[in-house]
């Protein structure tokens, strides 16, 4: 009998499965739902569903023509069909056997027509386990387990269903992946599979860049993401993915002591919210320390290493294909992750606080919360003392936004009412007279029309050549 709580999902699907069943045609449920379900997990409403068959490609669309609401086969070369009925998305690919070939970036595809053949090919034992549904009833629906997968959940184990080199050279991408199932997961990966992910590094050179963001962004935002960095950088990963990373363990010396940069950052991007370009930002903000590490009198400095740093990031997630805004949003965190501790107690005039703002942006929620997490002293003392001015800072956000428009800050003229005032035509010089009101407007706030033509008036005046 299938648990209860597998049933919302059997309900979903069995309508799908009974027209495979009854045309002589095997269906399962696979990949992360089983593995999820197996362990209680909540599943996502949204969540899509992965089945896999013994039907061919072609057979699979013939049977869902007319059923599904829509259908797309651009995976088909690889076994895969995808259709959406009603709210649900599934993707339903014949059992295959797969393996790259040493210098291709996409997998050579053989069909299978046993479901342990398919399961024989996957990442790790937690996920090769199927269920098999037939859409008739819940006791024909069984667990096929082959590998040991629900006992290796239970034992907090990760393994590979067959050795770890076949499965790593099958799919490099899979090492990468190991390291959100130790950290997502709770897993300890067995000798033998970080033995192969040290001597197998190099192979994640020919995965696409595409791949690696992705499988690097989910490890990013599972909730405790360090023990997976820490997997990425200890077994050699990270030198191919991410050097930037490694690169962080700059030498220690015993006379100039500084925090490990490497176990601050990891400190960081555990401390902030499991969301993307926070944790990317976390993850970057110090990669600029390596390059302008200085010993002086006064021991070590990393001076401008927040502007070394943004340049590094851009390039980084350039390089890793991540969307631009995306590339936007992270350089200027990294770029902004210093502008707190610019200021003392008593320097947050209105003047820095509408810079601080204005700079921010749509940012501002963000570097707040990465600067916040930046502090991981442990001396008690100076993190209250540090949390103390970032919650002053806030108050001081919020006060001031109840008194203008702090989002929306821009001169108190536009450029129609600067070329009327002064008679002047479209050019360089309403610019350089938007920018002198801007600034006019983050020292001094708010300015009426008569005051703001007043201060135009004077800042046009000066420009006009003296006699001699």
């Amino acid at each position: 009998m299938v648990p209860e709580r597998f049933a919302p999902i059997f309900d979903g699907v069995g309508p799908l499965a009974r027209r495979f069943e009854e045309a002589g045609y095997r269906i399962y449920l696979v990949g992360g739902i089983v593995r999820d379900l197996v362990l209680g997990r909540p599943l996502s409403e949204a969540a899509d569903i992965d089945l896999t068959t013994n039907a061919l490609p072609e057979v699979t669309v013939e049977l869902l023509r007319g059923w599904a609401d829509a259908m797309w086969d651009q995976g088909a070369r690889f076994g895969t069909i995808g259709v959406k009925k009603g709210d649900t998305i599934f993707e339903i690919t014949t059992h295959r056997a797969e393996a790259y070939s040493p210098d291709s970036r996409k997998p050579d595809v053989a069909f299978a027509d046993e479901v342990e053949v398919d399961l024989s090919r996957r990442d790790f034992t937690v996920n090769a386990m199927a269920l098999r549904v037939t859409g008739i009833n819940d006791e024909t629906s069984e667990l096929i387990d082959p590998f040991g997968g629900a006992t290796d959940l239970a034992a907090s184990i990760l393994r590979t269903p067959l050795s770890p080199e076949m499965a790593f050279a099958d799919d490099p991408l899979r090492m990468l992946r190991a390291a959100r199932f130790v950290a997502g997961y709770g897993l300890a990966p067995v000798p033998e599979l970080v033995a192969a992910v040290q001597a197998l590094a190099g192979r994640l050179e020919i995965v696409s860049a595409e791949r690696v963001r992705d499988e690097l962004s989910k490890l990013l935002v599972v909730n405790e993401p360090s023990p997976g960095l820490w997997f990425l950088v200890d077994n050699g990963l990270a030198d191919i993915v991410l050097p930037e990373l490694p690169a962080l363990q700059v030498e220690q010396d015993p006379i100039h002591r500084h925090k490990d940069v490497l176990a601050h950052t990891l400190a960081v991007v555990a401390k902030t919210q499991p969301e993307l370009v926070v944790r990317l930002a976390a993850l970057l903000h110090d990669v600029g320390k390596p390059k302008t590490r200085m010993i002086g009198p006064r021991g070590v400095s990393f001076h401008h290493h927040e502007v070394v740093g943004a340049r590094m990031a851009r390039n980084r997630m350039r390089a890793l294909r991540y969307p631009n805004h995306m590339v936007d949003a992270v350089t200027q965190l990294v770029y902004l992750h210093l502008r707190f501790h610019g200021y003392g107690d008593d320097l947050w005039t209105d003047s820095a606080v509408r810079r601080y703002v204005r700079d921010a942006g749509d940012l501002l929620d963000q570097l707040n919360e990465l600067t916040r997490c930046d502090c991981t002293t442990r001396n008690e003392r100076k993190a209250r003392m540090l949390a103390a001015r970032m919650d002053a800072l806030e108050l001081r956000i919020a006060e001031l936004r109840e008194q203008e428009e702090l989002e929306a800050i821009r001169p108190d003229l536009d450029g129609q009412a600067v070329m009327t005032h002064l008679g002047i035509p479209p050019g360089r010089e309403v610019g350089q007279a938007l920018a002198m009101l801007l600034e006019l407007r983050l020292d001094s706030g708010p300015l009426s029309e008569v005051d703001a033509l007043r201060h135009l008036d004077e800042w046009w005046a000066d420009r006009a050549p003296r006699p001699d």
